[in-house]
């Protein structure tokens, strides 16, 4: 999604940019544009409240990636896809923001281009989507050799590790897509989706089970939504800042440093979880082989001295350059934001040093010959 913003007899028009399918795509583009509108007003409808004076226009794009449903994003090799024509637009004063999932967010944003806000963070988990048939069942449970439905490698690594009794095959499509091939037939007893997707189209009720960090912890940025926008475009930048959830930001700002640094990406099977509770901010992050069987995992932990405190802090002058793996937050406490960056930098570092790199490596190389 992104946003226009232009002066016009001395108000504000803003052109908010959101995912639009051809008509020819499969069954079930209906319901995926209909997530993507209902991202999109979301942070419309923040930012009505937050600035009245703001008239909303609200525009339709299609990017290369969302056109790519019979390939699983490990295959398709750069979020970019998902990005380029946005920024193209961002680049070319169409449009004035844009509204991400956060996961899809490279974590080395193009020159020019900075993420101006990250929401407060929806539940980050995955969650069990169970056959009408298995109803009551958890993962656990599920009978020897029942099939379970999942694309993501960083997901099918975890799990395999976790559940052996179980398979695990490619599922493509967009979110009803899945559940449709989930219903409709029974290639599947269940599928692994991201309960934010879910819980923000309604559908919490198809939630069987919620995965908790000890069976399969989340992407980096999962659950949270961002607004990227011009780097130079203070303006801009000063009205969306006030989107910015603080706990969200720093939790995210360690995530991905520590993709970042492990030089990871959704080719490669890299997991986190992040917890911020008393001035301390917890990151535990993981890297597996394909099939689960090889594994690095380390938690650490740093103290952020505002975290909490009401205490007032000296903002930071909104500067293009000060940017923490891709993200500006002036209003935030910049010595905290370093804090977090530094975490995430150092436990792939940690990682790395115990042999995190020729994992991962040997996990792109079969991914790629698959």
């Amino acid at each position: 999604m992104s946003i226009n913003l232009q002066r016009r007899c001395g108000y504000f028009v803003v052109h908010i940019l959101w995912f639009i399918f051809s008509n020819n795509r499969v069954n079930g583009c209906i319901l995926s544009h209909q997530l993507a509108r209902i991202q999109t007003d979301s942070i419309a409808a923040k930012l009505k409240e937050l600035y009245p004076e703001v008239t909303l226009e609200i525009i339709g794009m299609t990017t290369t990636g969302d056109k790519i449903l019979d390939t699983a994003l490990s295959k398709i090799g750069e979020k970019s896809l998902f990005t380029k024509e946005l920024e193209t637009a961002l680049e070319k004063n169409e449009v004035d923001l844009v509204v991400h999932s956060l996961k899809d967010l490279p974590t080395s944003l193009p020159p020019g281009f900075t993420i101006g806000a990250i929401l407060k963070r929806e539940n980050p988990h995955d969650a069990v989507v169970l056959h009408p048939q298995n109803a009551g069942q958890t993962l656990a449970t599920l009978p020897q050799n029942s099939v379970i439905g999942t694309s993501s490698l960083r997901r099918a690594a975890q799990l395999k590790k976790r559940f052996p009794h179980l398979d695990f095959k490619d599922i493509r499509g967009n979110l009803n897509t899945r559940l449709k091939k989930l219903d409709d037939k029974e290639d599947y007893s269940a599928i692994i989706l991201a309960a934010a997707g879910l819980k923000r189209m309604g559908w919490d009720a198809r939630i069987s089970q919620i995965l908790e960090p000890e069976d399969c912890m989340y992407a980096v940025g999962q659950g949270a939504l961002a607004v990227e926008v011009r780097a130079r475009d203070t303006e801009i930048l000063e009205m969306v800042s006030v989107l910015h959830h603080k706990d969200t930001v720093l939790r995210c700002i360690a995530e991905r440093a520590f993709l970042r640094t492990l030089e990871g990406g959704c080719s490669v099977p890299v997991a986190v979880h992040s917890e911020l509770k008393d001035s301390q901010l917890y990151l535990t992050g993981a890297v597996y082989s394909l099939d689960g069987s090889d594994s690095l995992k380390e938690t650490m932990q740093a103290t952020l001295s505002a975290v909490n405190t009401g205490a007032e802090r000296v903002e930071e002058r909104v500067d293009e350059q000060v940017q923490r793996v891709g993200v500006t937050a002036a209003k935030i406490w910049g010595p905290d934001q370093d804090s977090a960056e530094r975490l995430g930098s150092g436990l792939a570092e940690l990682l790395i040093s115990r042999g995190a790199r020729e994992i991962l490596a040997v996990a792109r190389q079969l991914n790629d010959a698959r």
